[in-house]
């Protein structure tokens, strides 16, 4: 093995700290530590048990990437992209959603069952406010379960496959029908009829939406915005453009015409994937969340829903 000298050593470390630093800051916000003890070392039962799939992905990086995966897939529903684009900021604040995403991800993960629900209760609050008219005259509701349907399966499936391509490993068919059937419990809590328990349940469910999806006027903004002008400082965009290339990456090829993005399988198998998991990997590094499990004894049992 190559050993490099330790002025490249340090030059190597400098540059990856500063990635890192610049990660943590955008892909967690403000009061990162704070956040972290309120859900994981407050004392109670879990929806979760410690030993399930859903803790080994929601504590891997690879769900920053699969979060911004899941932004563009679920933009292609003109119903549900009417919602964001007509009760978000995703234009002067790009990584605000992830963030949410992560937060509310955080709670109902790992945080006691009670902030769970709390966390549960809030959404659906905001929910009733997310109300409208899309561009095409048909009406929209963030509580109709035909989209929270699709929210669903859409983001299941982008953090499933981003963990199977950038996680720091490879879940089972066993563990992936798992974690499926876990995130199933978040689902049903947020009212989401009959969500799928198993990867195959989670194809035919995403199936059955194909015939509704397709690129809009509004979906087409959030791409540019999210992928080539996000108002961000230098220091943030080259991680923000990382996470990008590699979220776009797992995308099928249908949504990438919908979405008019490129698609370059040689470089991406090449170099988009290589980079994904790069930064997956300095994401973990620099983030190091531990699970709920090894942290005091803040898990004393799970709830019985965790399990129906």
């Amino acid at each position: 093995m190559v050993r490099l000298p330790d002025s490249l050593n340090e030059r190597v470390e400098s540059v990856r700290t500063a990635l890192a630093d610049a990660l943590r800051d955008r892909v967690i916000g403000d009061n990162a530590e704070d956040k972290q003890a309120a859900v994981m070392l407050t004392p109670g039962p879990r929806w979760f048990a410690p030993d399930r799939p859903i803790h080994k992905v929601h504590t891997d990086a690879s769900m920053f990437i699969g979060g911004m995966r899941a932004l563009l897939f679920q933009s292609l529903h003109p119903l549900a992209m009417a919602g964001v684009a007509q009760h978000s900021d995703y234009r002067n604040d790009p990584w605000g959603r992830l963030q949410r995403t992560a937060d509310f991800l955080a709670a109902t993960t790992f945080g006691p069952a009670d902030l769970a629900q709390q966390t549960i209760d809030r959404i659906r609050t905001v929910h009733t406010r997310v109300v409208g008219t899309a561009s095409d005259g048909r009406a929209y509701s963030a509580n109709d379960p035909h989209l929270l349907r699709w929210v669903h399966v859409a983001e299941v499936d982008s953090f499933l496959r981003a963990y199977q391509a950038y996680g720091a490993d490879t879940l089972t068919a066993e563990e992936a029908d798992g974690y499926v059937e876990d995130m199933a419990v978040i689902a049903r809590a947020l009212g989401v009829p009959a969500p799928p328990t198993s990867v195959q349940g989670l194809r035919d469910q995403l199936a059955m939406y194909r015939y509704e999806l397709k690129g809009t006027t509004e979906s087409a903004d959030v791409a540019k915005y999210l992928l080539l002008e996000p108002p961000l400082p230098f220091t943030s965009k080259i991680p923000y453009s990382l996470i990008s290339a590699a979220a776009i990456a797992l995308l099928p090829v249908w949504a990438r015409v919908e979405l008019k993005l490129p698609y370059l399988p040689v470089a991406e198998k090449i170099v988009v994937k290589p980079i994904g998991q790069f930064v997956a990997s300095t994401i973990r590094w620099a983030t190091a969340v531990n699970q709920p499990a090894t942290t005091a004894d803040a898990v004393t049992d799970t709830v019985e829903t965790a399990s129906n």
